[in-house]
Protein backbone atom coordinates (compact mmCIF):
# COMPACT_ATOMS: atom_id res chain seq x y z
CA UNK A 1 0.00 0.00 0.00
CA UNK A 2 1.10 3.58 -0.69
CA UNK A 3 0.43 6.48 1.67
CA UNK A 4 -1.02 9.82 0.56
CA UNK A 5 -1.39 13.02 2.59
CA UNK A 6 -3.62 15.12 0.30
CA UNK A 7 -6.29 15.15 3.04
CA UNK A 8 -3.81 16.70 5.47
CA UNK A 9 -3.41 19.76 3.25
CA UNK A 10 -7.19 20.22 3.20
CA UNK A 11 -7.26 20.07 7.01
CA UNK A 12 -4.44 22.59 7.53
CA UNK A 13 -6.05 24.92 5.01
CA UNK A 14 -9.30 24.73 7.00
CA UNK A 15 -7.33 25.42 10.21
CA UNK A 16 -5.48 28.31 8.52
CA UNK A 17 -2.14 26.63 9.29
CA UNK A 18 0.63 27.12 6.74
CA UNK A 19 2.75 24.10 5.74
CA UNK A 20 5.91 26.03 6.68
CA UNK A 21 4.59 26.38 10.27
CA UNK A 22 3.19 22.85 10.60
CA UNK A 23 6.32 21.38 12.21
CA UNK A 24 6.28 23.91 15.04
CA UNK A 25 2.49 23.78 15.35
CA UNK A 26 2.45 19.98 15.76
CA UNK A 27 5.79 19.56 17.52
CA UNK A 28 7.39 17.39 14.83
CA UNK A 29 10.69 17.75 12.99
CA UNK A 30 11.04 19.42 9.59
CA UNK A 31 12.15 16.04 8.26
CA UNK A 32 8.65 14.73 8.99
CA UNK A 33 7.14 17.55 6.94
CA UNK A 34 9.53 16.73 4.10
CA UNK A 35 8.47 13.06 4.20
CA UNK A 36 4.82 14.11 4.17
CA UNK A 37 5.45 16.34 1.15
CA UNK A 38 6.95 13.33 -0.65
CA UNK A 39 4.12 10.96 0.40
CA UNK A 40 6.51 8.81 2.43
CA UNK A 41 5.70 6.87 5.58
CA UNK A 42 6.06 8.56 8.97
CA UNK A 43 5.92 7.10 12.49
CA UNK A 44 2.69 6.61 14.46
CA UNK A 45 4.09 8.98 17.07
CA UNK A 46 4.28 11.75 14.48
CA UNK A 47 0.80 10.94 13.18
CA UNK A 48 -0.58 11.19 16.73
CA UNK A 49 1.08 14.59 17.23
CA UNK A 50 -0.42 15.88 13.99
CA UNK A 51 -3.87 14.61 14.90
CA UNK A 52 -3.71 16.13 18.40
CA UNK A 53 -2.51 19.49 17.10
CA UNK A 54 -5.13 19.59 14.34
CA UNK A 55 -7.88 18.01 16.48
CA UNK A 56 -8.68 15.36 13.92
CA UNK A 57 -8.60 11.61 13.30
CA UNK A 58 -6.00 9.61 11.35
CA UNK A 59 -8.43 9.05 8.49
CA UNK A 60 -8.88 12.81 8.19
CA UNK A 61 -5.26 13.36 7.13
CA UNK A 62 -4.03 10.09 5.58
CA UNK A 63 -5.16 7.88 2.72
CA UNK A 64 -3.80 4.45 1.86
CA UNK A 65 -3.86 3.49 -1.80
CA UNK A 66 -3.01 0.42 -3.81
CA UNK A 67 0.71 0.62 -4.45
CA UNK A 68 1.81 0.87 -8.05
CA UNK A 69 5.52 0.34 -8.41
CA UNK A 70 7.02 3.28 -10.22
CA UNK A 71 10.48 4.84 -10.34
CA UNK A 72 11.07 8.40 -9.22
CA UNK A 73 14.00 10.48 -10.39
CA UNK A 74 15.74 9.82 -7.05
CA UNK A 75 15.39 6.01 -7.31
CA UNK A 76 18.85 5.38 -8.69
CA UNK A 77 22.07 4.84 -6.79
CA UNK A 78 24.33 7.75 -7.64
CA UNK A 79 27.38 9.12 -5.86
CA UNK A 80 26.91 12.71 -4.73
CA UNK A 81 23.13 12.53 -5.07
CA UNK A 82 21.62 15.62 -3.38
CA UNK A 83 18.14 14.18 -2.74
CA UNK A 84 18.51 14.36 1.06
CA UNK A 85 19.80 17.93 0.86
CA UNK A 86 17.04 19.42 -1.28
CA UNK A 87 15.40 21.34 1.57
CA UNK A 88 18.75 22.81 2.60
CA UNK A 89 19.49 23.86 -0.99
CA UNK A 90 16.04 25.36 -1.54
CA UNK A 91 16.03 27.21 1.79
CA UNK A 92 19.46 28.68 1.10
CA UNK A 93 18.52 29.87 -2.37
CA UNK A 94 15.21 31.30 -1.14
CA UNK A 95 16.86 33.26 1.66
CA UNK A 96 20.08 34.36 0.00
CA UNK A 97 19.27 34.49 -3.72
CA UNK A 98 16.19 36.75 -3.83
CA UNK A 99 14.19 37.18 -7.03
CA UNK A 100 15.45 33.91 -8.49
CA UNK A 101 12.98 32.90 -11.21
CA UNK A 102 15.20 30.56 -13.21
CA UNK A 103 17.95 28.15 -12.25
CA UNK A 104 20.60 26.16 -14.09
CA UNK A 105 21.86 22.84 -12.71
CA UNK A 106 25.08 22.88 -14.69
CA UNK A 107 26.51 19.57 -13.38
CA UNK A 108 23.09 17.98 -13.07
CA UNK A 109 23.85 14.28 -12.61
CA UNK A 110 20.51 12.48 -12.33
CA UNK A 111 18.80 15.87 -12.13
CA UNK A 112 17.21 15.74 -8.66
CA UNK A 113 18.01 19.39 -7.86
CA UNK A 114 16.54 20.77 -11.09
CA UNK A 115 13.56 18.44 -10.71
CA UNK A 116 12.91 19.85 -7.24
CA UNK A 117 12.63 23.37 -8.67
CA UNK A 118 10.79 22.64 -11.92
CA UNK A 119 7.32 23.26 -10.48
CA UNK A 120 8.49 26.62 -9.15
CA UNK A 121 10.54 28.13 -12.00
CA UNK A 122 12.21 27.41 -15.32
CA UNK A 123 15.14 25.02 -15.07
CA UNK A 124 18.10 24.39 -17.34
CA UNK A 125 20.12 21.19 -16.97
CA UNK A 126 23.45 20.08 -18.35
CA UNK A 127 25.44 16.90 -17.96
CA UNK A 128 28.16 15.26 -20.02
CA UNK A 129 26.61 11.80 -19.66
CA UNK A 130 23.94 11.02 -22.25
CA UNK A 131 22.25 8.66 -19.78
CA UNK A 132 21.63 11.58 -17.42
CA UNK A 133 20.56 13.88 -20.25
CA UNK A 134 17.86 11.37 -21.22
CA UNK A 135 16.66 11.22 -17.61
CA UNK A 136 16.29 15.02 -17.60
CA UNK A 137 14.13 14.90 -20.72
CA UNK A 138 12.11 11.97 -19.37
CA UNK A 139 11.27 13.54 -16.01
CA UNK A 140 11.29 17.28 -16.77
CA UNK A 141 10.27 17.87 -20.37
CA UNK A 142 6.88 19.36 -21.19
CA UNK A 143 6.75 17.51 -24.54
CA UNK A 144 3.81 15.20 -25.13
CA UNK A 145 3.97 11.43 -24.69
CA UNK A 146 1.45 8.59 -25.04
CA UNK A 147 1.26 6.98 -21.59
CA UNK A 148 -0.96 4.12 -22.76
CA UNK A 149 1.42 3.25 -25.58
CA UNK A 150 4.42 3.23 -23.24
CA UNK A 151 2.59 1.10 -20.68
CA UNK A 152 1.78 -1.45 -23.39
CA UNK A 153 5.39 -1.54 -24.56
CA UNK A 154 6.74 -2.03 -21.01
CA UNK A 155 4.24 -4.81 -20.34
CA UNK A 156 5.31 -6.50 -23.58
CA UNK A 157 8.98 -6.22 -22.61
CA UNK A 158 8.27 -7.80 -19.23
CA UNK A 159 6.63 -10.78 -20.90
CA UNK A 160 9.77 -11.61 -22.90
CA UNK A 161 11.31 -15.04 -22.44
CA UNK A 162 15.10 -15.02 -22.56
CA UNK A 163 15.16 -18.48 -24.11
CA UNK A 164 13.30 -17.14 -27.16
CA UNK A 165 15.76 -14.29 -27.72
CA UNK A 166 18.91 -14.31 -29.83
CA UNK A 167 22.38 -13.39 -28.61
CA UNK A 168 22.94 -9.65 -28.66
CA UNK A 169 25.50 -7.04 -27.70
CA UNK A 170 24.51 -7.04 -24.04
CA UNK A 171 24.57 -10.80 -23.54
CA UNK A 172 27.87 -11.16 -25.40
CA UNK A 173 29.52 -8.24 -23.59
CA UNK A 174 28.06 -8.27 -20.08
CA UNK A 175 26.51 -11.72 -19.62
CA UNK A 176 27.03 -13.03 -16.05
CA UNK A 177 28.94 -9.96 -14.91
CA UNK A 178 26.88 -6.99 -13.73
CA UNK A 179 23.73 -8.87 -14.72
CA UNK A 180 22.93 -12.51 -15.31
CA UNK A 181 23.11 -13.82 -18.86
CA UNK A 182 19.32 -14.10 -19.34
CA UNK A 183 18.70 -10.57 -18.08
CA UNK A 184 21.38 -9.28 -20.45
CA UNK A 185 19.55 -10.88 -23.38
CA UNK A 186 16.35 -9.09 -22.36
CA UNK A 187 18.08 -5.75 -21.78
CA UNK A 188 19.86 -5.94 -25.13
CA UNK A 189 16.65 -6.82 -26.99
CA UNK A 190 14.68 -4.02 -25.30
CA UNK A 191 17.32 -1.38 -26.00
CA UNK A 192 17.54 -2.40 -29.65
CA UNK A 193 13.77 -2.35 -29.99
CA UNK A 194 13.55 1.16 -28.51
CA UNK A 195 16.19 2.32 -31.00
CA UNK A 196 14.32 0.81 -33.95
CA UNK A 197 11.01 2.34 -32.91
CA UNK A 198 12.59 5.77 -32.51
CA UNK A 199 14.34 5.63 -35.89
CA UNK A 200 11.09 4.55 -37.57
CA UNK A 201 9.29 7.43 -35.78
CA UNK A 202 6.92 5.11 -33.91
CA UNK A 203 7.94 6.93 -30.73
CA UNK A 204 9.03 10.55 -30.28
CA UNK A 205 12.11 11.85 -28.44
CA UNK A 206 10.32 12.20 -25.09
CA UNK A 207 8.92 8.67 -25.35
CA UNK A 208 12.36 7.33 -26.25
CA UNK A 209 13.88 9.13 -23.27
CA UNK A 210 11.20 7.77 -20.94
CA UNK A 211 11.69 4.19 -22.13
CA UNK A 212 15.50 4.29 -21.97
CA UNK A 213 15.45 5.93 -18.54
CA UNK A 214 12.96 3.32 -17.34
CA UNK A 215 15.31 0.64 -18.66
CA UNK A 216 18.41 2.14 -17.00
CA UNK A 217 16.74 2.70 -13.63
CA UNK A 218 15.31 -0.82 -13.70
CA UNK A 219 18.74 -2.23 -14.54
CA UNK A 220 20.23 -0.41 -11.57
CA UNK A 221 17.66 -2.06 -9.28
CA UNK A 222 19.09 -5.52 -10.01
CA UNK A 223 22.74 -4.73 -10.86
CA UNK A 224 25.29 -7.02 -9.24
CA UNK A 225 27.30 -4.15 -7.76
CA UNK A 226 27.91 -2.30 -4.52
CA UNK A 227 26.40 0.87 -5.95
CA UNK A 228 28.44 1.70 -9.05
CA UNK A 229 29.95 -0.10 -12.03
CA UNK A 230 33.68 0.15 -11.36
CA UNK A 231 33.48 -3.58 -10.60
CA UNK A 232 30.92 -6.35 -10.17
CA UNK A 233 30.61 -8.78 -7.29
CA UNK A 234 32.04 -12.23 -8.01
CA UNK A 235 30.80 -15.55 -6.73
CA UNK A 236 27.36 -14.31 -5.73
CA UNK A 237 23.95 -15.55 -6.82
CA UNK A 238 21.89 -13.41 -9.19
CA UNK A 239 18.94 -13.38 -6.81
CA UNK A 240 17.25 -10.29 -8.26
CA UNK A 241 15.79 -10.61 -11.74
CA UNK A 242 15.21 -7.78 -14.18
CA UNK A 243 11.76 -6.22 -14.44
CA UNK A 244 11.18 -2.99 -16.35
CA UNK A 245 9.27 -0.54 -14.18
CA UNK A 246 7.51 2.64 -15.35
CA UNK A 247 8.56 6.14 -14.31
CA UNK A 248 6.64 8.41 -11.99
CA UNK A 249 5.82 11.33 -14.29
CA UNK A 250 3.13 12.87 -12.11
CA UNK A 251 5.07 16.05 -11.35
CA UNK A 252 4.70 18.63 -14.11
CA UNK A 253 6.96 21.57 -15.04
CA UNK A 254 5.47 25.05 -14.97
CA UNK A 255 7.09 26.00 -18.27
CA UNK A 256 9.30 24.70 -21.05
CA UNK A 257 12.71 23.69 -19.72
CA UNK A 258 16.08 23.43 -21.47
CA UNK A 259 18.29 20.33 -21.49
CA UNK A 260 21.94 20.30 -22.57
CA UNK A 261 24.44 17.47 -23.01
CA UNK A 262 27.95 18.88 -23.25
CA UNK A 263 31.00 19.99 -21.28
CA UNK A 264 29.95 22.81 -18.94
CA UNK A 265 33.11 24.86 -19.44
CA UNK A 266 32.91 24.56 -23.19
CA UNK A 267 29.31 25.77 -23.24
CA UNK A 268 30.09 28.69 -20.92
CA UNK A 269 33.26 29.85 -22.69
CA UNK A 270 31.58 29.63 -26.10
CA UNK A 271 28.60 31.64 -24.85
CA UNK A 272 26.12 28.82 -25.47
CA UNK A 273 24.47 28.85 -22.05
CA UNK A 274 21.10 30.61 -21.72
CA UNK A 275 20.86 33.39 -19.13
CA UNK A 276 19.41 32.32 -15.77
CA UNK A 277 19.14 34.09 -12.43
CA UNK A 278 20.98 31.39 -10.49
CA UNK A 279 23.59 28.85 -11.58
CA UNK A 280 23.84 25.88 -9.23
CA UNK A 281 27.21 24.12 -9.52
CA UNK A 282 27.74 20.63 -8.15
CA UNK A 283 30.96 19.45 -9.84
CA UNK A 284 32.75 16.21 -8.96
CA UNK A 285 34.65 16.61 -5.69
CA UNK A 286 37.39 14.04 -6.20
CA UNK A 287 39.20 11.96 -8.80
CA UNK A 288 36.36 9.48 -9.35
CA UNK A 289 35.04 10.16 -12.83
CA UNK A 290 31.33 9.48 -13.24
CA UNK A 291 31.91 8.03 -16.70
CA UNK A 292 34.01 5.31 -15.01
CA UNK A 293 31.49 4.64 -12.25
CA UNK A 294 28.44 4.41 -14.54
CA UNK A 295 29.98 3.24 -17.82
CA UNK A 296 27.57 0.31 -18.25
CA UNK A 297 24.47 2.51 -18.09
CA UNK A 298 26.12 5.10 -20.33
CA UNK A 299 27.00 2.36 -22.83
CA UNK A 300 23.37 1.19 -22.93
CA UNK A 301 22.09 4.76 -23.23
CA UNK A 302 24.37 5.67 -26.14
CA UNK A 303 23.92 2.26 -27.78
CA UNK A 304 26.90 2.54 -30.11
CA UNK A 305 27.94 -1.01 -29.14
CA UNK A 306 31.64 -0.22 -28.67
CA UNK A 307 34.43 -2.64 -27.92
CA UNK A 308 35.13 -2.91 -24.21
CA UNK A 309 38.25 -3.69 -22.19
CA UNK A 310 39.18 -5.13 -18.82
CA UNK A 311 37.32 -7.14 -16.26
CA UNK A 312 34.77 -4.35 -15.75
CA UNK A 313 34.09 -4.27 -19.52
CA UNK A 314 34.69 -0.53 -19.87
CA UNK A 315 34.32 1.27 -23.18
CA UNK A 316 36.57 4.14 -24.26
CA UNK A 317 35.56 7.10 -22.10
CA UNK A 318 38.23 9.59 -23.17
CA UNK A 319 35.76 12.26 -24.26
CA UNK A 320 33.79 12.00 -21.02
CA UNK A 321 36.59 12.58 -18.49
CA UNK A 322 36.10 15.63 -16.27
CA UNK A 323 38.76 18.24 -15.53
CA UNK A 324 37.13 18.62 -12.13
CA UNK A 325 38.45 15.16 -11.20
CA UNK A 326 42.05 16.21 -11.86
CA UNK A 327 44.67 18.40 -10.16
CA UNK A 328 43.58 21.25 -12.46
CA UNK A 329 40.04 21.38 -11.02
CA UNK A 330 40.55 24.89 -9.63
CA UNK A 331 41.74 26.13 -13.03
CA UNK A 332 38.65 24.65 -14.65
CA UNK A 333 36.35 26.19 -12.04
CA UNK A 334 37.92 29.62 -12.44
CA UNK A 335 37.42 29.43 -16.19
CA UNK A 336 33.77 28.48 -15.69
CA UNK A 337 33.02 31.17 -13.11
CA UNK A 338 34.57 33.89 -15.27
CA UNK A 339 32.34 32.88 -18.18
CA UNK A 340 29.03 32.60 -16.31
CA UNK A 341 26.34 35.24 -16.86
CA UNK A 342 23.90 35.25 -13.94
CA UNK A 343 22.91 37.03 -10.70
CA UNK A 344 23.95 34.25 -8.33
CA UNK A 345 26.38 31.34 -8.35
CA UNK A 346 25.73 28.61 -5.79
CA UNK A 347 28.52 26.04 -5.45
CA UNK A 348 27.86 22.80 -3.61
CA UNK A 349 31.11 21.35 -2.35
CA UNK A 350 31.61 18.69 0.30
CA UNK A 351 34.30 18.93 2.99
CA UNK A 352 35.79 15.57 1.97
CA UNK A 353 39.08 16.66 3.53
CA UNK A 354 42.10 14.37 3.59
CA UNK A 355 41.32 10.68 3.46
CA UNK A 356 43.41 7.54 3.39
CA UNK A 357 42.35 6.92 -0.21
CA UNK A 358 43.71 9.81 -2.29
CA UNK A 359 41.00 9.24 -4.92
CA UNK A 360 38.45 10.49 -2.37
CA UNK A 361 40.26 13.72 -1.53
CA UNK A 362 38.74 17.03 -2.65
CA UNK A 363 40.31 18.47 -5.77
CA UNK A 364 39.63 22.11 -4.84
CA UNK A 365 40.60 23.76 -1.58
CA UNK A 366 38.36 26.19 0.26
CA UNK A 367 40.99 28.87 -0.36
CA UNK A 368 40.77 28.32 -4.12
CA UNK A 369 36.97 28.39 -4.05
CA UNK A 370 36.81 31.63 -2.06
CA UNK A 371 39.48 33.29 -4.21
CA UNK A 372 37.72 32.40 -7.44
CA UNK A 373 34.18 33.30 -6.39
CA UNK A 374 35.31 36.52 -4.69
CA UNK A 375 36.48 37.87 -8.05
CA UNK A 376 32.88 37.61 -9.22
CA UNK A 377 31.07 39.06 -6.21
CA UNK A 378 30.21 38.80 -2.52
CA UNK A 379 30.53 35.27 -1.08
CA UNK A 380 28.88 33.65 1.94
CA UNK A 381 29.12 30.01 3.05
CA UNK A 382 26.32 27.89 4.54
CA UNK A 383 26.70 24.30 5.73
CA UNK A 384 24.71 21.30 6.86
CA UNK A 385 25.95 18.02 8.29
CA UNK A 386 24.85 14.83 6.58
CA UNK A 387 25.99 11.30 5.72
CA UNK A 388 26.90 11.09 2.05
CA UNK A 389 26.17 8.04 -0.10
CA UNK A 390 29.34 5.99 -0.41
CA UNK A 391 30.11 2.46 -1.47
CA UNK A 392 33.16 2.20 0.78
CA UNK A 393 34.15 3.03 4.34
CA UNK A 394 34.56 6.58 5.55
CA UNK A 395 35.97 7.76 8.84
CA UNK A 396 34.82 11.33 8.32
CA UNK A 397 32.33 11.82 11.18
CA UNK A 398 32.06 15.57 10.51
CA UNK A 399 30.86 15.28 6.92
CA UNK A 400 29.33 18.57 5.79
CA UNK A 401 27.80 19.83 2.61
CA UNK A 402 28.68 23.47 2.06
CA UNK A 403 26.92 25.93 -0.18
CA UNK A 404 29.13 28.80 -1.35
CA UNK A 405 26.69 31.53 -2.39
CA UNK A 406 28.12 34.27 -4.60
CA UNK A 407 26.04 37.37 -5.32
CA UNK A 408 27.48 38.47 -8.63
CA UNK A 409 28.50 42.10 -8.88
CA UNK A 410 26.85 44.02 -11.68
CA UNK A 411 29.66 44.58 -14.18
CA UNK A 412 29.04 47.78 -16.05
Amino acid sequence: MAVNYDKLYTVIADRNVKESALATYAGVSRNIITRIRRNEYISMESIEKLCQALNCKVGDIIDFQEHTRVLGIQNRRYLGNKYKLLDFIEDTIKKHCPNTNSIMDIFAGTGVVAYHFMDKMQVVTNDTLYSNYLAHIAFMSSDEYNAEKLETMINTYNELSASALKENYMSETFGDTFFCYDDCKKIGFIREDIQKKYKSKKINQREMAILITSLLYSMDKVANTCGHYDAYRKGVAYDRRFEMLPLDLSKKPICENIFLNDDSNKLAVEGKLPYVDCVYCDPPYNSRNYCDLYHVLENVAQWNKPNVKGEARKMDRTGLKSRYCSRTAAVAFEELVNALNCKYIVLSYNNTGDKANDRSNARMSDEDIMRILSTKGKVRVYSQKYKAFTTGKSNNSTNEERLFVCEVLNEE
